[in-house]
Parts: C-alpha cells; sequence; structure tokens
C-alpha cells in the first residue's frame, strides 16, 4: 500500500479528503523466473483470488482471468473484489510483456505510443484562485479539455467551469477547450436535465459524468434525451453483465472503465462498445495499464489525468506533453517500485470518515443549492479560520 500526495483537498460532491492523501493499494506477483509482475488496486479476498493463477504461466492471461472470476463464481464478483481481480490481471499482462522484453502497449497491438489525455483535478473544494493556479499547470502540459467535479450549485458550477475554461483558452492562445462536469451520481434525474440545460444556456460542454445513479439504465437514458451534451458512466461498473443492459437502453453516449478494475476488462468493454459505435475512456489516478491498453483499440477517445506525479515510491514510464500521454519502451507497465519510499510513508493516511466514497444522505434530494459547493465549514479555529472538513450538513459561517 502506498498514497498519492495531492497536497491540497481532493474530493468530489459526495465529500473532500483535506489533507489531499489517498492510498493506492498495490499487488505485486512473483514468478520463478525472477520476473516480477505490479497492479494497482484492492486486496479484498487476495489469497482466494490467487489461488486460480498459482502455478499457472503467466503468459495465459485472458485465460487466467476467466479463472479469477470463476473462483469468485458463488459469492460472486463485482465491486472490490473485482478491483482485486483487476490489480492481478494488470500484473499478469505487465509480466507478459516483460517476457517479450517489449512494452505493454506494443504487445497488445498498439502502433502509437501518444494516448490523448484531459485534466480532471478532483477539484470540488478548491478556491477560485487554487482552482486556476491547478488548472494553469494542466494548461502548461498542453492540456486543451478538463473535467470539474461539481453537481450541488448551478452557479458554482457555471462559475468555476468559466474560469477554466478562460485559463485553458488562454494557454493554447485562444483556442476554446473541451469541457466535462462530473456529478458523481449525486442527482435525481429531473434534477440532473435541469441543472445541466441551465449551465448549457451559456457553456458547451463535452459530457456530463455519471448524473445519476451507475446502475439507472432508464435514468441515464432520460438524461441523454433531455441534454445536448453526451452521457459518460461505467467507471463503477464491473462486468460486462453490467454494461449490457445500459448499451441496450441506449443509456451510454461515452463508456468509461476504471483503472482498478484491469487491463483485460478494459478491453472487453471496449470492443462491446465498440460494436455499438460508442467511444471508450479509462478512468482513474494512476490509469497506466489502461493508457497501454487505450493504444490498441480503434474508440479510445480521451483518457482521465488526474494528478502530474505518481503515487509515492512508483516510477512510471510515461510523459506529459503537448496534451498526451507519452508512453516510454520500458519492458511491461514501465513501473519501478521503491519499497523503502512506500514503507516510509505508511501512516500517512489514516481512515476519516465521510469523503468522496460515502455517499451522502440527502444525495439526489437536495431542495436547494448546497451551500458553498457542499463544503462545511466547522466554527472558527484558534486564529480565527474556518477549517474544511468532509461532512454532509453545513454549519453557519460565523466569520
Amino acid at each position: 500500500m502506498t498514497v498519492q500526495k495531492w497536497g491540497r483537498a481532493v474530493g468530489d460532491a459526495n465529500g473532500v479528503y483535506p489533507d489531499g492523501i489517498m492510498p493506492v493499494p498495490i499487488i505485486m506477483v512473483e514468478t520463478d523466473e525472477g520476473i516480477t509482475g505490479v497492479g494497482l488496486g484492492a486486496h479484498v479476498e487476495a489469497d482466494a483470488v490467487f489461488a486460480a493463477i498459482d502455478g499457472e504461466d503467466p503468459r495465459a492471461v485472458t485465460a487466467l482471468y476467466d479463472r479469477m472470476l470463476r473462483q469468485t463464481f458463488k459469492a460472486g464478483h463485482a465491486g472490490v473484489v473485482f478491483g482485486t481481480i483487476g490489480a492481478f490481471d494488470t500484473a499478469l499482462w505487465d509480466i507478459k510483456a516483460q517476457v517479450a522484453g517489449e512494452p505493454l502497449w506494443r504487445l497488445l497491438g498498439g502502433r502509437d505510443r501518444t494516448v490523448h489525455a484531459y485534466a480532471s483535478g478532483l477539484d470540488f473544494a478548491l478556491t477560485d484562485d487554487e482552482l486556476v493556479a491547478t488548472y494553469e499547470a494542466y494548461g502548461r502540459r498542453g492540456l486543451r479539455a478538463a473535467k470539474l467535479k461539481g453537481g450541488l450549485d448551478i452557479e458554482r458550477d457555471r462559475h468555476r467551469l468559466m474560469l477554466v475554461r478562460d485559463v485553458l483558452t488562454e494557454a493554447a492562445r485562444g483556442v476554446r477547450p473541451g469541457l466535462m462536469l462530473d456529478a458523481n451520481e449525486s442527482w435525481s434525474r429531473k434534477q440532473a436535465v435541469r441543472h445541466i440545460s441551465e449551465i448549457e444556456r451559456t457553456l458547451d460542454l463535452t459530457w456530463i459524468e455519471e448524473p445519476v445513479r451507475r446502475w439507472d439504465a432508464d435514468g441515464l437514458a432520460a438524461v441523454s434525451r433531455g441534454v445536448r451534451t453526451s452521457v459518460a458512466s461505467g467507471e463503477n461498473l464491473t462486468g460486462l453483465e453490467q454494461f449490457r443492459p445500459l448499451i441496450a437502453a441506449g443509456s451510454l453516449d461515452i463508456v468509461q472503465t476504471a483503472a482498478v478494475w484491469g487491463v483485460t476488462h478494459f478491453l472487453r468493454v471496449s470492443a462491446l462498445a465498440q460494436a455499438h459505435d460508442l467511444p471508450v475512456s479509462p478512468v482513474g489516478n494512476t490509469p497506466v495499464a489502461l493508457l497501454h491498453a487505450a493504444t490498441s483499440v480503434p474508440n479510445h477517445i480521451a483518457s482521465e489525468l488526474q494528478d502530474l506525479e505518481p503515487p509515492v515510491g512508483l516510477d512510471v514510464d510515461v510523459d506529459v506533453e503537448d496534451g498526451a500521454f507519452i508512453l516510454g519502451d520500458s519492458p511491461g507497465l514501465g513501473i519501478r517500485v521503491d519499497e523503502v519510499a512506500i514503507t516510509a510513508a505508511r501512516g500517512e493516511r489514516k481512515f476519516m470518515p465521510g469523503g468522496p466514497q460515502v455517499r451522502p444522505e440527502q444525495a439526489g434530494r437536495r431542495l436547494l443549492a448546497v451551500d458553498r459547493g457542499g463544503a462545511t465549514l466547522l466554527p472558527p479555529s484558534v486564529d480565527g479560520r474556518p477549517v474544511l472538513v468532509a461532512a454532509e450538513t453545513p454549519w453557519v459561517d460565523r466569520r
């Protein structure tokens, strides 16, 4: 286990981590020939899942993926167990490419090491000045599209989108950027259509992400019909069986998968999406494995870039230039693990209630906009400054 240090508060409409330190689980799979594969993802039921691949030839990675799915058949493979399978799957792909002496992107049949990116800063709690500074840094790397976190206040979302639009327009010398908004399942169907329709009066959005619950096929389809922008979702779906009803209902305009679900899952979802003429977009903090996989699918549109620095103790052979990820030539995923640095970082992330992983009680049922975009102000501290925390019901600002 290592951590991602953002150096600022991070979060979304569901909550915020004020310290900006987020856990990053790592799985390392060793072979009898001394090759180690790295996967980023959960450890839930790791021993049971590993039993499906223990002693097997790691080059049979897609067959081993199905073995892991079968291993969890009775209890089911959804949720974090699917993340464990994805982490092992990613490590196996890393091993297979290292055995071949090639970067994974080339082994998978990619022609170009360049993967289009968009900026995404988990920026919900940032002040205007912090937001501008964050996206100025992305702009210096050539990013020309951005996804903001929002969903609790129409005017606040519009204001923040316009700030980022202006920052990236200036960085691109007048070229208008692509803008996306991520509501993280915080709306009902009607709230989603009303919120986005109002923003569309003044801004052109590329997509709205997770406007309603991830499994609500009819609701996602209703939102897609009710607004001009595309509807993107899928990062929290685990398995083709969860995508099938959404695609059949016309619920998705952009099909997403999360980095932690693994390479084989991404390739299969991409093929399903391609059969329906839909683009795919990987989501995640360090989606390096899916960046490699994205080079080999015809319907990739853009991958999420969340942080310009990797997690503590990980050195990744990938650069960000001219608005794109540039993959290197290191065999496999090109990840080097510094276990000393990771050990030193342990204990920096302590469990905190709330945060973006806990759905607020009033999500989808709020009558009015949430003050300060959902940020909660505690009574002033000893120096008279309010403290930002992750919580649901705002205190009165007594400044």
